[in-house]
């Protein structure tokens, strides 16, 4: 019997790094980052090395915040996966901080936009559609501005960068205790790959930046495309900043236009969608100077959501009115006119009811026997409590309805329905933020030391995501012309299967070192089979040749 020096036996796990590796090779990461930052021979690990690194962590779904980022290697096939001679405990704090400062001095928005566009030229990426949006991401702890220390400053260039703040203001996360930032995010809507990315004051308002964003944007790449963005985007001010470009935005009801229209199209005028379960009537408008088309659009799903959480609040109201009603009947008033400013004032707090037959009556008090004055008088209300129902119907026959708006006036470009069609795809860039924000996220609970590392860390969860859209987007496009599919959960044959899901089913994959000989091990027919449908470069972490 053979015995063995444990010592002689090494296990590294791969799992799925192995095909998040390769599409960061296939998409040139390191090499783009290496090019921008710069690199010395004497580095034993580069820039670009480090960024892979990071992505590798932040797609590997374990629940590891950055400052345990060498332990997140410690069980992996870290050489394998990095390159020759790279050990964890080169991945320390300190070699990770110095690349982020590196990178948050070569302009960050940049980088991503660079290594994005890249990405559009090699595979093909339709970006006829560009679809805006923002979210809040909630912070713990106190930051310090990086240009006020002193050992940083050697990093600086000529022309400083103005690091985001911190702090606290609207909350997508309902954390309205947390400070926060801003991230921009604009994608396409050819799988949601990310194609610009921007990061902000936590205070930022999308309304008052989002034209200015777009822009931008348009002045930084070399394709035509259409903005697409909800109501934030649709703004005068907005509209006569993009007048050079196309766009496609959600008209705010909070426009009288706006509003008064959706109350005065008729069922009848409503023609039906290509589209189940929509119709649509289009007009003409000049909101903000510019010539446009708008969209009344009626969703007869949301149609009748709405009209449930209308009976709903109207239940809701109803009930507590009531309640104030009866307290204010009881009130006792000076004079006449008071008991009826109060009524009004009543009256005018409520959405869906009235106040009808509002009566005022007096009564003397009773005398005091210790005065000798007349005992004054005294007033009260009463009233009946209604549903206003001229209120109610105007608001059951908006119910479902919302309005689009585009400059795009040739219909042969962009039909009505291709309208409603366009910005339905406007949920890409929220899936987009829902992954960043996945409790499985290693940025879920973000803790750096300054407003500068936050930036810089958060381009990196955009490019985080922008690797496992693009990974997605690849391996559903290799299934379809392969004409097949891989299963899911339910054991079923997809063609749209998620990436989440075949990462999970690599895990278990370990390179197994024994007596210097190398092997792959658990690599199933099941698991080559998926494998076959990815990038040659993901391929090659799973094989030993060469």
């Amino acid at each position: 019997m053979i015995m063995i020096n444990p010592e002689e036996i090494s296990i590294q796990t791969i799992n799925h790094l192995g095909l998040i590796a390769g599409i960061i090779d296939d998409l040139e990461i390191e090499k783009i980052i290496n090019e921008i930052v710069g690199f010395d021979n004497r580095e034993l690990v580069t820039a670009g090395q480090v960024v892979k690194a990071i992505i590798l962590n932040g797609l590997g779904f374990v629940s590891k915040p950055l400052y345990l980022f060498p332990q997140f290697f410690q069980d992996k096939a870290t050489e394998h996966l990095l390159g020759k001679g790279i050990e964890a405990n080169q991945l320390n704090d300190d070699k990770i901080g110095r690349v982020m400062d590196k990178l948050y001095y070569k302009d960050l928005s940049s980088i991503f936009l660079k290594i994005a566009l890249a990405v559009v030229t090699k595979y093909q990426i339709l970006t006829d559609f560009s679809h805006l949006d923002s979210s809040s991401f909630s912070l713990h702890g106190k930051y310090l501005d990086m240009n006020s220390m002193t050992d940083k400053k050697q990093e600086v260039s000529e022309v400083e960068p103005v690091p985001i703040t911190i702090t606290k203001g609207y909350s997508r996360d309902h954390r309205p205790d947390l400070k926060q930032f801003i991230i921009d995010l604009i994608v396409s809507s050819d799988g949601g790959v990310p194609l610009f990315l921007r990061v902000a004051d936590g205070n930022e308002q999308d309304k008052s930046v989002f034209g200015q964003i777009a822009k931008e944007y348009k002045s930084m790449v070399d394709f035509e495309t259409m903005i697409v963005g909800d109501s934030a985007l649709y703004t005068a001010n907005n509209l006569q900043l993009m007048w050079s470009m196309k766009w496609l935005s959600r008209v705010p009801l909070s426009i009288k236009e706006a509003k008064d229209l959706v109350n005065k199209v008729s069922a009848k005028e409503l023609k039906k969608s290509k589209l189940e379960g929509y119709s649509w009537q289009e007009v003409e408008s000049e909101y903000g100077g510019v010539k446009q088309r708008w969209l009344v659009v009626e969703s007869q799903k949301r149609k009748e959501s709405d009209k449930i959480k209308l009976s709903s609040k109207i239940d809701k109201e109803k009930e507590k009115a009531s309640q104030e009603l009866n307290s204010l009947m009881k009130q006792k008033f000076t004079s006449s006119e008071g008991a009826t400013e109060i009524a009004n004032q009543f009256a005018s707090s409520l959405k869906y009811h009235q106040i009808t037959e509002i009566k005022i009556k007096s009564t003397i008090q009773k005398a005091n026997k210790k005065k000798e004055s007349a005992p004054p008088k005294i007033y009260q209300f009463t009233a009946e409590l209604e549903i206003n129902q001229a209120k109610v119907n105007e608001l059951q026959s908006r119910a479902g309805r919302f309005i689009l708006a585009t400059n795009q006036l040739e219909k042969s470009q962009l039909s009505s329905d291709d309208m409603l069609i366009k910005y339905k795809e406007q949920q890409a860039p929220e899936r987009g933020f829902a992954f960043l924000k996945d409790p499985l996220f290693f940025a879920d609970s973000v803790f750096l030391k300054t407003p500068q590392r936050v930036e810089t860390m958060a381009m990196l969860m955009g490019l985080c995501l922008l690797v496992y859209s693009l990974g997605q987007r690849e391996l559903r496009r290799h299934l379809k012309e392969a004409k097949t599919g891989l299963k899911n959960q339910l054991g079923k044959l997809t063609e749209r299967p998620t990436l989440r899901w075949i990462f999970q089913c690599f895990q278990g994959i370990h390179l197994v070192v024994l007596q210097g000989v190398k092997q792959i091990v658990n690599l199933t027919e099941e698991r080559r089979l998926s494998l076959s449908f990815f990038p040659l470069s993901c391929q090659e972490y799973y094989s030993l040749s060469g």
